[in-house]
């Protein structure tokens, strides 16, 4: 089993926290879509088994047209018909090429509209990623996010009236001068929706962007630990409590639902990205596309793939294992460490969990190492203890 991600680095305005490549040069969609098509010509041997998920990410996939979205999921199926040895790219037989597969896209709510919903639909879509964030309109603005908490109900209606089962929203806690109250709303909004699945993360303050450069003007202050961590809490008991299933440290779905195509990542399943600043990983290295959309279109209309590689000796495999794997539910595996990488590692590992496990920060079962409630709270501290020095 294999991924594919497809990034789509367009946007029609910037949010302050993101530090993602996207841009707004809304005007190099066709040349951009025209690119990727070249790239997937040229790395049609990367992968050498079958694709099982899709996912379109970005930057804002749904900023793109019905026709330029038409464009680009014409190319897809012809990339998994190769890859997965469909030989039926007959008129009408098209859509047996996304069968038993995982699309995602992602979606802004102020892009969903009848028309929208219904084009993605006959795309073969069967999974919306929608970033919503936060449902009160003060915050919404302070982020700079084009929509309203009106439009973000009703656009997750819509998907709803046009057949999509699978919905995934985006929240983020932590914004200044949030208050536990304020953030409590914000899930219960969420979950009288009643989507599949939530991802909620912290509000970082990262470097390169316009929240960075209010915090360093002292215009904003980022929310304390103590602060993060009883939101932290909240959001977990409040979500396990509606039934939702707690599988990765941000993500909770309904049974059944976990992303299939993030879960890959965490557990080191091969894939290729495709695009400007898309990675990609073939089990024993790593790659990654020139993040300049400029750059990577001159590149690749040369026939050349725009992109470094690194080779993953075993130590880094080791580590990229503790900073995926150990944020699941289900953890590492011993025994893949041991026949994987070695029993040196093995060694390693069980060494540095010993003082946690006496904690009850970690648990060990079935041969399978991983988090405790506790040790979810204060997961990085721990997983930078478990990382091979």
């Amino acid at each position: 089993m294999a991924g594919l991600y497809v990034h789509v680095p367009f946007c029609r305005s910037r949010c302050v926290y993101c530090g993602f490549y996207s841009t707004t040069l809304n005007s190099l969609h066709d040349r951009y879509i025209e690119a990727l098509g070249q790239e997937m010509s040229l790395r049609r041997n990367y992968l050498g088994e079958p694709i099982q998920t899709i996912y379109i990410g970005g930057g804002t996939p749904s900023t793109l047209s019905d026709d330029a979205l038409q464009r680009l999921f014409a190319l897809i199926r012809q990339f998994v018909a190769r890859q997965n040895g469909y030989k039926g790219m007959l008129a009408g037989e098209e859509a047996d090429v996304f069968s038993g597969l995982e699309v995602t896209v992602e979606c802004n709510p102020d892009d969903i509209t009848p028309e929208k919903a219904a084009c993605l639909r006959r795309l073969g879509v069967n999974r919306v990623s929608m970033g919503i964030q936060t449902f009160d309109d003060g915050r919404l603005r302070f982020i700079r996010r084009r929509h309203t908490a009106r439009q973000a109900r009703e656009a997750f209606r819509c998907l709803r009236e046009h057949g999509f089962g699978n919905i995934s929203i985006d929240l983020m806690f932590g914004f200044p001068n949030e208050t536990a109250d304020d953030w409590q709303r914000d899930i219960e909004e969420a979950l009288l929706l009643e989507p599949e699945h939530i991802s909620a993360y912290s509000l970082m303050i990262e470097e390169g962007t316009p929240l960075k450069a209010m915090a360093d003007e002292g215009k904003i202050e980022e929310t304390d630990e103590e602060t993060s961590r009883a939101m932290f809490e909240t959001l977990c008991t409040l979500m396990t409590s509606a039934g939702y299933e707690h599988y990765e440290i941000s993500n909770f779905a309904r049974q059944g639902f976990r992303s299939r195509h993030n879960s890959s990542y965490w557990r080191a399943v091969p894939y290729i990205g495709l695009g400007a600043a898309a990675h990609s990983y073939d089990g024993t290295s790593r790659q990654w596309n020139v993040d300049n959309i400029d750059d990577y279109i001159n590149i690749i209309g040369i026939g050349k793939v725009p992109c470094e590689r690194e080779l993953l000796d075993t130590p880094t495999q080791y580590n990229d294992l503790m900073t995926t794997a150990m944020r699941t539910k289900e953890g590492v595996s011993l025994e893949y460490i041991e026949q994987k990488l070695g029993k040196k590692y093995l060694e390693y590992i069980m060494k540095e969990a010993e003082k946690f496990i006496d904690k009850g920060l970690l648990t060990l079962s079935d041969n399978r190492l991983s988090l405790s409630h506790e040790g979810i709270f204060i997961s990085d501290s721990i997983i930078s203890e478990l990382i091979y020095a």
